[in-house]
């Protein structure tokens, strides 16, 4: 199957993520309302969201495959946001000091043409944080990695690495932001395999 691709997001990470499959896609970020409904459980909001994105792209993307994704990270009821400033990601991160934080991340495919969902997945990855981080500690990670962008205040593929006392996920781009082994398997059932595509060519963007 000759498709066209489209990631509908604006993310560099979920961008670099399907990069690595070598297939040629455009970028086009969504423009929805991300807000949370009211009793919504994390997952839920999570696949809600990402085919709301896939879907909005979609329509403006003529027969094109859609990839749309979100991420919800939460520590029980409470949701984790990006903390855009210094002070917001350490008191962020310190509250966090020995608790599981629960990440989930789906994606969504979504037939341009028909506008329907051809696959839809939401992986689920526990994150521990390290219980000894002091303050300086924390302050001096935010200075060196500047999470401002990541929900949890921490870039688990960079420096971020370090804080964490466990993870456990079926696949570790999940975390990052882009389930692949779940979106690979979606482009297959797709007709799309990186393995026989036909342009493997760095992909493009607007």
């Amino acid at each position: 199957m000759n498709r066209a691709l489209v990631l509908g997001s604006s993310s560099p990470y979920r961008r670099a993520l399907l990069n690595r499959l070598g297939l040629t896609f455009t970028v086009r970020p969504a423009d929805i309302d991300e807000s949370p409904r009211p009793g919504e459980p994390p997952p839920d909001t999570a696949r809600r969201l990402a085919e709301t994105k896939a879907k909005a792209v979609a329509a403006l993307s003529g027969d094109s495959l859609v990839i749309g994704s979100d991420q919800v990270a939460a520590i029980g009821d409470l949701r984790l946001q990006k903390p855009v400033d210094s002070d917001r990601a350490v008191s962020q991160l310190l509250s966090m000091r020995g608790r599981t934080v629960v990440f989930h991340t789906a994606v969504c495919v979504v037939d341009g043409a028909s506008g329907s969902t051809l696959g839809m997945h939401c992986d689920e990855t526990r994150v521990t944080i390290r219980s000894d981080l002091s303050e300086p500690m924390l302050r001096r990670y935010v200075v060196l990695d500047r999470p401002f962008d990541c929900a949890g205040s921490a870039r688990v593929e960079a420096l971020g690495i370090v804080l964490l006392e466990r993870c456990e996920s079926l696949d570790p781009t999940a975390l990052i932001g882009l389930p692949m082994i779940a979106l690979s398997r979606i482009l297959r059932e797709c007709g799309i395999d990186p393995l026989f595509a036909d342009a493997l060519e760095p992909s493009l963007h607007p």
